[in-house]
């Protein structure tokens, strides 16, 4: 297959995805779910353990192919599961999902950058591949602080010569500030917005 030819079939998976996340939002709220905390708790609790584990694997394909931002995925948590196991189920699939994502670069290479991000921040962030031991830090600085795009930086760190052993300590420690920053933000703002 083609570099154009890929390209494409990520965009048409990335806009499919895009447009599911769309219709449930729509059915969700055309139904009252997404406007009736009640209506809401009633839907998530009827699907049990099932719900739980739907949600974690969302947010880890998220992270392999973004469809929505990252943060929306940790408000839509809070809202779903509440602040404790809310932060939980975020936390366990955006780790796994940044895992796959780096055993997805380690194993296709810099040319997949360029298939699933904008030029623009390939080369804002690639220069700090070249900065060796350093980019450690600066990656993990931006893994800790919710600013930079935590997708592309895993593909990106993949790419490099850092070990697994380092990369998973990086994102099992710094994940969790950033989920829960998100995840408290946003819930705020949307008690604010609905409340």
């Amino acid at each position: 297959m083609s570099r154009g030819a890929e390209r494409t079939v990520l965009q048409a998976a990335s806009a499919v995805g895009f447009l599911l996340c769309a219709a449930v939002a729509v059915w969700g709220w055309q139904t009252g779910v997404l406007t009736s905390q009640e209506r809401l708790e009633a839907l998530v609790s009827s699907l049990g353990l099932a719900g739980a584990l739907l949600f974690t694997v969302f947010q880890a394909v998220q992270v392999v192919v973004p469809v929505l931002p990252g943060g929306l995925g940790c408000l839509v948590g809070v809202i779903l599961f509440g602040p404790v196991w809310g932060f939980v189920y975020n936390y366990v699939g955006i780790c796994a999902g940044s895992l796959m994502a780096f055993a997805v670069a380690r194993n296709c290479g810099k040319p997949l950058l360029s298939l699933l991000f904008s030029e623009k921040t390939i080369r804002k962030y690639s220069r700090w591949a070249e900065e060796g031991d350093r980019f450690a830090r600066l990656f993990a600085l931006a893994i800790f602080l919710p600013v930079a795009p935590d997708d592309f930086l895993c593909y990106l760190a993949g790419t490099t010569d850092m070990t697994w052993r380092r990369y998973t300590a990086i994102i099992l420690l710094g994940k969790p500030f950033a989920i829960a920053l998100y995840s408290l933000g946003l819930t705020a703002v949307w008690r604010m917005l609905v409340g």
